[in-house]
């Protein structure tokens, strides 16, 4: 004897919109609390650039680590491939990287400070190169970029390494401030496009399950006529 299907559909043959509209509004609403949480996160860290730094080297080194651990673990299961020894490098130099910026946080964060100035300037001075050359469409906004980018290296180079304390921290925390921007923007948005939708597929299935009047009888209807008019009560 056959089981009966379980029925996921609404009386109408319908998904049970309402049900799955919360369900989405539910998560955006999820997805704008994190970004609320990265918001107050790096309101916090601009407000303390070097304990921002120190966190995020900290957490770099952490991730190295990991990484590490696990590519080695990743390599050794794989021994028998052509690129064990690359892998084990790989692994290898993650680990040395990760021991080296926990142990000292400082020291790391003025390399990588002087590494994203270096970043900046090149490519800041690849943008200002390439707009002058191609002259495309977006010229104007890729000079405005390279220049930026240039500027920036430069002021980043010219106060190092005292800048180091709180340039990655600064940076860090900007990124989490605008990313936290995002998704609060994403939530909001979706949780009111879910709303609309869900506002107007209930509204036709309401109309439907409604019921209709009873219809008037044709005798209620008709009218009477003059000699039923004119004829004495009995």
């Amino acid at each position: 004897m056959a089981k009966p299907t379980r029925n996921v559909e609404g009386e109408g043959g319908r998904p049970d919109a309402g049900r799955e509209g919360r369900r989405l509004s539910r998560s955006f609403g999820l997805l704008a609390l994190l970004g609320a949480i990265l918001v107050v996160a790096g309101i916090v860290g601009l407000g303390y650039t070097e304990f921002a730094t120190l966190t995020t080297m900290l957490l770099f080194g952490w991730l190295l680590l990991i990484g590490g651990v696990v590519g080695l673990a990743h390599a050794i299961q794989s021994r028998g491939s052509n690129f064990f020894w690359l892998a084990v490098v790989v692994a290898a130099l993650n680990l040395a990287a990760g021991v080296v910026i926990i142990r000292r946080p400082e020291g790391s964060a003025e390399a990588l400070t002087m590494f994203a100035a270096l970043l900046f300037l090149t490519g800041g001075v690849f943008r200002l190169a390439g707009s002058v050359v191609v002259r495309g469409p977006q010229f104007g906004w890729t000079l405005v970029q390279g220049a930026f980018g240039v500027l920036l290296g430069i002021l980043v180079l010219v106060s190092w390494p005292s800048n180091s304390r709180y340039v990655i921290g600064c940076f860090f925390s900007l990124a989490l401030l605008f990313d936290g921007l995002g998704l609060i923007a994403i939530g909001v948005g979706g949780r009111r496009i879910v709303t609309l939708v869900s506002d107007a597929v209930t509204s036709p299935e309401a109309a439907k399950s409604t019921p209709p009047m009873a219809p008037t009888p044709p005798q209620a209807m008709a009218k009477p006529s003059e000699g039923d008019q004119n004829q004495p009560p009995r």
